[in-house]
């Protein structure tokens, strides 16, 4: 009854995106990737090039062969910062194997306390990736008006913050992404914010094509467990979608008809 996940192309079984920051441990990261089922995995460029404390052979701890690498431009502050790191991760892409791969996370964030991203700036590295071949994965606020102005880009897809990075806040902006999802021709992933297994699973009831989670599953009691939660909760999350919920009533409507009962 679903259709799969398509992003340029590329078709992924799970909805699933996780992360590899905030981990305990490589081996902690390695054995929460397994249990989520994830195909595809996000790497922040700078932290790898830099061997940044808790990244020291990152590269080498994931089977690049059964994981889809989404190089990201984490840390940039403007458009042609992101840019050249885009460039930079394409090529870690081809050194550890993935000679076609062309996907990045574009972000742009200049702003060092909410984390949120820069519009413009988005917008003008997004447009210089797309002609340069790229695959772009935009993270964005939940502004269905440069959502569509980054779909008519060329970027591959959408991915929509529900709230700030790391805050499990939850999807704080579930009317926008709704808007989004309505009128977005790409998939829409959302990203940040996500903070337990049922906002994860509400996120997909609305129609999110799949969800990028990272701090709410490195950061849990037992990273693994919650990793295998998330992943369950979007697959609950999507049948339910698929599903479709029945109308929300103003008063109580009785699972059994009043026909045929007994009176005395």
């Amino acid at each position: 009854m679903d259709r799969p996940l398509i992003i340029a192309g590329k078709t992924f079984n799970s909805r699933l995106m996780t992360g590899t920051g905030k981990y305990r441990s490589i081996e902690q990261m390695q054995h929460s990737i397994l249990a989520s089922g994830c195909e595809i995995v996000t790497v922040a460029v700078r932290r790898v090039q830099t061997k940044a404390a808790g990244h020291e052979g990152l590269a080498e701890a994931i089977d690049w062969t059964k994981i889809w690498m989404l190089p990201n431009t984490a840390g940039c502050q403007t458009a042609e910062d992101a840019v050249r790191v885009a460039r930079l991760g394409r090529e870690m892409a081809k050194l550890l194997g993935q000679e076609d791969n062309n996907f990045v996370k574009l972000e742009v964030i200049p702003d060092g306390k909410y984390l949120l991203p820069d519009p413009i700036g988005t917008l003008q590295a997004a447009e210089q990736l797309v002609k340069e071949g790229f695959a772009v994965l935009p993270y964005i606020n939940a502004d269905p008006l440069l959502a569509k102005r980054l779909e008519e880009a060329g970027c591959a897809t959408v991915m929509p913050l529900g709230s700030p990075i790391g805050s499990g806040q939850g999807i704080r902006n579930l009317a926008n992404i709704q808007i989004i999802i309505e009128n977005a021709k790409v998939p829409v992933v959302v990203d940040a914010g996500i903070g337990t297994p049922s906002e994860a699973a509400q996120a997909m009831e609305i129609g999110a094509d799949a969800l990028l989670i990272n701090t709410a599953i490195a950061c849990a009691e037992n990273a693994p467990l919650m990793a295998e939660a998330m992943g369950l909760a979007a697959v609950a999350g999507r049948l339910g979608y698929l599903a479709g919920r029945i109308p929300v009533a103003k008063v109580a409507i009785a699972s059994s008809p009043m026909t045929g009962t007994i009176t005395s």
